[in-house]
């Protein structure tokens, strides 16, 4: 998610000051005519869903006042709910015996039908239990759409759409798109990955700062400039044949200030209005706290993030069905690996349950992880599914971004080996591993999309940038690489978003350097990515890494160790910090490794004995691999 950038509290200020409400419409006994349906959301629903429940959200001036009348087998209006703006009708349907196929929606004034629309039903693509999400196994390549690949000038500038093409301005649209990313499948491929999570795709048609796509104006539709829902679809599907998931970032916290609805909305609490601009506290241990104050809990959860940002109101159970079924739809249309779920703890607490576990009962298979942005993970904790909570809040989330480690990982990297820091300090962070219900399933990383570059944040020194994703790589979790990692993009120390998300080289005609051919790079670049390469494919190979256990030794004379294992493999990891070379006495570590006498070393392909000591090369890690 960004942070509030002031510019933004410059824009649509209004919205707070005067409030949504719904113009004054005539009923339809007092028009001639009518204007035509103008959406029906979900636009598709598939026969056979484990919920027989379907809500239908119709737009369209004054039909408020119609009667629905369906004649379809299968099909039973269980009710139609009209809100306080005669523009909308709301009707839940039982599907539950309806075979796949296309059925009439009919609205009637009395018995005159005066207006009509098809649905469809489509059949399921395959039984969801046989699909697979993503887990430990894998390793995630997050993308800023944007900034990575311009596969398709002709979108870059669309008429109608509000912010053009800039790609001088860090803060603009660039033109990257989702042909750009097929097309450059396969060198996501060769490196490694085999996941892909994009920062949100759907349509921001907003003014200003619209190319990171946390402010949706569409939920049922990709922005034109980066495609369309079909060509998702086909990044998704070509993907698959890859072997490589595609993962969804989406937002049920707040909408963008030009969304569609924000000028017609459906009921005044659609969002959380205030008398006064009111912005989240953003204080994350309201929601667990047991002395807060009610009004400071309403701030955060009710409060925006900026102007721009309007606060979706999920306790409105029209919107609530709205954003669950959204999220279902994007799964089975998409075929998504998994959802990344943007600022989890910020919308309402229970609903964010019940998505949840609405979601997951539709796709039994399916892995989300969600953000919260904290660097102690009592407050990360607090959501993980299994979790028992004091205040008796149940959670079904599966997985978080552990920022805690994260944070603990570069502070380990970037300060002296002394008493309390240096290795201590990430020693400790996992140690707390036990405060979590499944510390297995948190997504690990080195930085993100919020954050600055990971080889900004050790200094730009690449000994430290190698441990840094050697440690990602072989700790518990799931591991999460951002583009241009691997080529060493990086960014100032202090958060510039616009560069911290800045064109990958090559994606772009013209560009000087292109680090998808491997050509114009330097030699540092050159290196960083054959050696997150090389980890990447080992790693893909190595059952122990992505589901064995993990042991641990404190940390000594600044070098760390630690173990993964199983029945059948061991992989020992030693880090060392040193700046000169280091002998390791390997006594110390007979516990783990027991009778065995040599090792391979992966990164060199060198033997190394396990007897005595091990020299060990200044800054560097080695990763020991051998059998039972």
């Amino acid at each position: 998610m960004i942070k509030p950038i002031s510019l933004f509290l410059l824009i649509a200020l209004p919205l707070f000051l005067f409030g949504f409400s719904k113009p004054d419409h005539p009923s339809c006994q007092e028009k001639n005519t009518l204007s035509k349906i103008d959406r029906i959301e979900p636009p598709n629903w598939w026969a056979g869903m484990v919920d027989p429940k379907l809500q239908l959200l119709l737009h369209g001036e004054a039909i408020g006042h119609l009667r629905v009348e369906i004649n379809y087998p299968g099909v039973i209006v269980q009710q139609i709910t009209r809100t306080s703006n005669d523009n909308y009708l709301f009707l839940d349907l039982d599907i539950g015996a309806a075979r796949a196929g296309t059925f009439t929606i009919q609205l009637k004034d009395q018995e005159k039908t005066i207006l009509q629309k098809e649905y469809t039903l489509q059949e399921r693509s395959s039984d969801p239990k046989d699909r697979k999400s993503f887990d430990q196994s894998d390793v995630l390549y997050l993308i800023t759409p944007d900034r990575f690949a311009n596969g398709d000038p002709k979108n870059d500038d669309l008429p109608g759409m509000k912010e053009k093409a800039n790609r001088s301005f860090k803060g603009g649209r660039h033109g990257g798109d989702i042909e750009g990313i097929r097309q450059n499948l396969d060198y996501i491929h060769d490196l490694g990955f085999t996941a892909i999570w994009l920062n949100p795709v759907l349509e921001n048609d907003m003014p200003k700062y619209s190319y990171h796509g946390y402010s949706t104006t569409d939920f049922y539709k990709v922005d034109p400039r980066f495609g369309s829902n079909e060509s998702y679809l086909q990044l998704s599907q070509e993907a698959r044949a890859k072997d490589i998931g595609l993962i969804m970032d989406m937002i049920v916290n707040h909408c963008g200030s030009h969304h569609w609805w924000m000028e017609d909305l459906p009921s005044e609490d659609w969002i959380n209005q205030w008398a006064e601009p009111t912005y989240t506290n953003h204080l994350k241990t309201l929601s667990q706290d047991p002395h807060a104050a009610q009004s400071d809990q309403k701030v955060f959860f009710d409060g925006w993030f900026v102007a721009t940002m309007p606060d979706l109101n999920q306790r409105n159970s029209l919107l609530a069905t709205y954003l669950i079924q959204n999220s279902i739809w994007w799964v089975e249309y998409a075929h998504l690996a998994g959802i990344r779920m943007d600022t989890y703890p910020y919308p309402d607490m229970h609903f964010m349950s019940l998505w949840t576990e609405k979601v997951r009962a539709e796709f039994p298979y399916l892995n989300i992880v969600g953000e919260e942005w904290n660097e102690d993970p009592s407050i990360i904790a607090y959501w993980q599914q299994g979790k028992n909570n004091p205040n008796g809040y149940t959670s079904a989330l599966p997985s978080l971004m552990d920022f805690p480690l994260q944070i603990s990982m570069v502070e380990a990297l970037t300060t002296e080996e002394a008493w309390g820091t240096g290795w201590i300090t990430l020693y400790e962070a996992l140690a707390k591993d036990f405060i979590y219900p499944n510390p297995e399933a948190l997504v690990v990383f080195p930085d993100n999309h919020d954050m600055p570059r990971f080889f900004a944040q050790v200094g730009e020194q690449e000994n430290l940038y190698r441990q840094g994703l050697v440690y990602t790589l072989t700790t518990r979790g799931v591991p999460q690489i951002y583009y241009g990692t691997e080529v060493l993009m990086t960014s100032p120390t202090e958060r510039d978003d616009g560069v911290v998300r800045s064109d990958f080289p090559g994606g772009w005609t013209g560009d000087a350097v292109n680090a998808f051919e491997g050509t114009g790079l330097s030699t540092q670049q050159r290196e960083a990515q054959a050696f997150l390469k090389q980890l990447l494919q080992w790693r893909k190979k190595s059952k122990v890494v992505h589901y064995g256990k993990l042991m641990h030794f404190a940390p000594q004379d600044g070098v760390y160790v630690y173990f993964r294992y199983d029945g059948a493999e061991k992989v020992m990891v030693i880090l060392n910090k040193n700046e000169a070379a280091y002998d390791l006495d390997l006594d110390r570590f007979g516990e783990m490794i027991g009778e065995a006498k040599m090792a391979k070393e992966v990164l060199s392909g060198r033997s190394i004995s396990l007897l005595g000591a091990v020299a060990l090369p200044p800054m560097e890690a080695l990763i020991l691999e051998w059998g039972e």
